[in-house]
Parts: C-alpha cells; sequence; structure tokens
C-alpha cells in the first residue's frame, strides 16, 4: 500500500533504535511507506487493491466489502473466481485451473502489480480448517 498525497504517518522506533533523543524526549520515526505489520498496512493495501480489483472486473458484495467475484467466458467456458481479503492477505477460489483460466491469468496481473507471494493450498483460515476432495471443499470448526 501507499500513503494519500499528503498524509503523515509517525511510529514509535522499531526495536534496536534509540527511543530517546538527547534532549530527552521520545523519538518517532516519520513513515514513508507502510510496511508489513503496521497497523495501518493493511487498510493503506486495500485502497489500492479495492479499485484494481473494480477495473479487473470484479464485483465487491454488498454484505461483505472485503469479498469480491467475477464470472467471465475464457475458451468458451464460464470461469468464476471468488476472492476474500484479511488485512493484507488473500483467498481465492476458482472454478477452473491451468495456464489459460481466469484464475492464472488474475494471479499473473496480479504479481505484475504488486509484490506477492502464492502460500498454497490453504489449510485453515480464521480458525475453520479447510480439507478438499475431488469435488468438495470441506469446512470444519472446533
Amino acid at each position: 500500500g501507499e500513503l494519500q498525497s499528503g498524509e503523515v504517518v509517525y511510529c514509535h522506533a522499531p526495536p534496536g533504535y534509540a527511543t530517546m533523543g538527547a534532549d530527552g524526549r521520545p523519538r518517532v520515526c516519520r513513515v514513508e511507506k507502510p510496511i508489513y505489520g503496521m497497523a495501518q498496512a493493511g487498510r493503506r493495501w486495500q485502497r489500492s487493491l479495492f479499485p484494481w480489483l473494480r477495473e479487473w472486473g470484479f464485483k465487491q458484495c454488498d454484505s461483505d466489502p472485503c469479498v469480491f467475484t467475477i464470472t467471465r467466458k475464457v475458451a468458451g467456458v464460464s470461469q468464476r473466481l471468488v476472492l476474500g481479503c484479511y488485512v493484507d492477505d488473500l483467498f481465492t477460489l476458482y472454478s477452473h485451473d491451468g495456464p489459460e483460466s481466469l484464475y492464472e491469468r488474475f494471479t499473473t496481473d496480479l504479481a505484475t502489480r504488486w509484490n506477492v507471494e502464492d502460500e498454497g493450498p490453504v489449510s485453515d483460515l480464521l480458525n475453520v480448517d479447510i480439507s478438499t476432495d475431488a469435488d468438495s471443499v470441506i469446512l470444519k470448526q472446533e
């Protein structure tokens, strides 16, 4: 994410740096770019991600603004993506996979725009265990 034009954010000095100045006053740092772990970093990222998703053709869910859906025909086949955003993580469900799929096109464009890392199949999300078999997704919470 990026700070908006004219936006100024300060934070405490990170561990290992002097927290008090020579004058005895606490030192603070001016943030030039939100970084992972900063309280505002996820929101700053969402501020640039959400408009990009809408430009890409995703529809934002009315009941949960962090969920997006898109359906497109690719090679004559209707394909669907459902994307959830939690802070600075994305969770993607897709109907088709493969080199020419909507999912592949989306993840390629996403990686071109941002430095993202695919962490592979999800096994848990917000205390919900997730597993799959040939034709279903199983959600379990204890």
